[in-house]
């Protein structure tokens, strides 16, 4: 038995957008028989590249988020078709079925990932199937993830130890994507973006020189983040609950300590903070 599946670092995503054209290239007119029929030129996306814009000005930020089918272990496409027109391979791969699967436009409405698409003109659901066609003739990796010049993408068996997906798992801070969808996806993500805080700090009688090093705080939610001010006076937490309440505290020898409340339904951006100089 085997596990095969994706770890997805959106910290080393640059959006070049090759696993896209590699998938479209591998797919598009191509007809694999049993493993998936030709990929129409326009409308479907087998590895999607999503572009986050976060912040605002001055500070904004952008991710990208790649999203394939996730593979799901308790998928929710399999559950609603019918005659097993989608099924999950031995090694983990959710397969659809181009044959049985004609007709069955339910199969691309139970997917809470919008993965899925369909193909009008065959009548049929399709999706990513990992390159399936190409591990069993006995190809290392899939298309996308040969194509990923950053790292962003590997690939392997979750049930070899010995295999660097699993390796990286064991290590790393994995997360899946929509969590709250329940369908424990096998595809594995770093990085998934979040909401931040960020500020700058100012002291009051000297406001034409940077304030670096102050230390900073954030408490809240069951988590306490540390870092200084660089050398512009900035500083940034990332990764952040949506939603959530945090409390930033700054301290600098000479100044006034400072606590400010901070609620996460966007990403925060406390603009100048000017600490005041003890008499």
């Amino acid at each position: 038995m085997a596990r095969l599946s994706l770890l997805i670092d959106v910290t080393k995503c640059s959006g070049c957008h090759n696993c896209f054209l590699a998938c479209r290239d591998e797919y598009y007119g191509n007809d694999y028989g049993s493993y998936s029929a030709p990929q129409p030129l326009e409308g479907q996306f087998w590895m999607q590249v999503k572009e986050i814009e976060r912040g605002s000005y001055p500070k904004p930020k952008v991710d990208y988020l790649p999203i394939p089918c996730l593979h799901c272990e308790e998928a929710p496409c399999i559950a609603v078709a019918l005659d097993d027109a989608v099924y999950r391979r031995d090694d983990g791969v959710v397969m659809i079925d181009p044959v049985r699967a004609k007709g069955q436009k339910a199969v691309v409405n139970a997917c809470p990932y919008r993965v899925v698409f369909w193909n009008a003109e065959l009548d049929i659901p399709q999706k990513c199937t990992l390159c399936a066609h190409m591990l069993d003739a006995g190809e290392k990796q899939p298309r996308c993830v040969e194509a990923c010049p950053t790292g962003a993408l590997v690939f392997g068996d979750l049930d070899d130890p010995n295999s660097e997906i699993s390796k990286l798992v064991a290590t790393l801070d994995t997360e899946a994507l929509h969590p709250e969808y329940n369908t424990s996806p096998l595809v594995k993500y770093v990085g998934i973006p979040k909401r931040f805080v960020v500020g700058e700090v100012i002291r009051r009688d000297v406001p034409d020189e940077c304030a670096e090093g102050v230390w900073v705080t954030l408490e809240g939610e069951g988590i306490r983040l540390e870092t200084h001010t660089d050398n512009y006076g900035d500083f940034e937490f990332d990764g952040l609950e949506k939603n959530k309440d945090y409390r930033v505290n700054i301290e600098c020898d000479g100044y006034a300590s400072m606590i400010i409340e901070v609620f996460t339904h966007t990403d925060v951006d406390l603009g100048g903070i000017v600490l005041e100089p003890f008499d």
